[in-house]
């Protein structure tokens, strides 16, 4: 499960450094595409995998499933970390994310979200987040 939130610059290269934990959660090769509201999704090969497989039952009639495989999986991207815990950001996925100097690297359950630093704390303080109205949507859950 990843958890937790990071800030990392990204280099000249495109370049950044992914936390530890989830280095160790991600394995050797991991997955990147075009995630909801202008984030970077990662997933680790047991995700990527398990989602293959539910999205290979989609119905080729249907034009929303057409749709949704092109914009996932045309963007995606598998990488593996250099040496120093680093992978480049595909520049498709920086410019889908408008991510230029820093990112927040954050854990949400079973995938990491990238998001540029600024646009992130926009999206943390503004409406859309509020908290306790999120909560009341998801009362069966008990949590």
């Amino acid at each position: 499960m990843y958890i937790g939130e990071y800030t990392h610059s990204i280099d000249d290269k495109g370049r950044v450094i992914m936390p530890s934990k989830f280095r160790e959660e991600l394995g050797v090769k991991f997955y990147v595409t075009k995630g909801m509201e202008g984030c970077i999704f990662v997933y680790d090969e047991v995700e990527w995998k398990r989602l293959e497989e539910k999205t290979k039952n989609l119905k080729l009639t249907s034009k929303k499933a057409r749709q949704f495989e092109r914009l996932f999986y045309a963007p995606a991207r598998e990488l593996e970390f250099d040496k120093q815990g680093r992978f480049v950001i595909p520049q498709n996925l920086r410019d889908y994310a408008k991510i230029e100097k820093e990112a927040s690297i954050i854990g949400v359950s079973s995938r990491i979200e990238i998001w540029d630093k600024n646009k992130y704390e926009e999206y943390i303080s503004g409406s859309e987040m509020d908290y306790d109205s999120i909560t009341e949507d998801f009362e069966d859950l008990d949590i």
